[in-house]
């Protein structure tokens, strides 16, 4: 019988259609950092790493909608409130030689002063307040996400928001956000993404200020 000879390419020529993604067992912390830098920082690929696994995933192009509009809805419902913040993207976050992650968006607060003007993130920059993912349901993702600390991560799937609050280690489902206490979020904002495929993003957003303006924001 013949020796198997492995078969070794880059992973930079995987050719991943929108909406698929690939799971990569056994992966250790050089081989995803060497991926990581392999992949580069302009491309479509998003990717979670934790205990080994590495996910990387192509988002639909329907994607951009409910994720430019969590994150607006967010930055207005900070806004309404008076609370300060550093919007930080899509960047990766990691946690060496555990796990790394790039949500779709994230916010500090707690600490927005001191992210303000990092251009790069440094190995003691705390993790953000907020993270939020759009169309995921991968164990990996959380798990990322628990490895490297982040209090709160919305997940909005096949039209449902869920909330998952960081207690005592581990992600437990909440109806209610810690930042946002008293408002119905996972009731406005799936409604809000259907209105912003009916009417568009910025109508939809600004029906939602005109509702917080007269105290319709969905308050208990």
């Amino acid at each position: 019988m013949s020796a198997v000879t492995p078969v070794v390419k880059p992973v930079s020529q995987m050719r991943l259609a929108p909406g698929s993604a690939v799971t990569i067992p056994n992966v250790s912390w050089q081989e995803f950092e060497s991926i990581l830098q392999e992949l580069g920082e302009h491309r479509s690929a998003r990717i979670a790493y934790s205990k080994g696994t590495l996910e990387i995933m192509v988002p639909l192009p329907e994607h951009e909608i409910p994720r430019d509009l969590l994150s607006d809805i967010v930055k207005t419902l900070l806004k309404a409130k008076g609370i300060k913040y550093q919007p930080f993207g899509s960047t990766t976050f990691k946690r060496e030689g555990t796990a790394g992650i790039e949500p779709d968006a994230c916010f500090y607060i707690q600490n927005y002063q001191r992210m303000i003007g990092r251009r790069r993130l440094q190995a003691d920059d705390p993790p953000p307040d907020l993270a939020i993912e759009t169309d995921v349901t991968s164990k990996t993702t959380l798990e990322a996400y628990r490895a490297i600390g982040v209090p709160e991560v919305w997940i909005y799937d096949s039209g449902r928001l869920t909330i998952y609050l960081l207690s005592q280690g581990i992600y437990v489902k909440s109806d209610t956000s810690a930042i946002f206490e008293n408002i119905q979020l996972t009731q406005i904002i799936p409604a809000l993404v259907e209105r912003a495929w009916q009417v568009g993003n910025v109508q939809a957003l600004e029906e939602f200020e005109a509702a917080i303006a007269q105290g319709r924001e969905g308050t208990e």
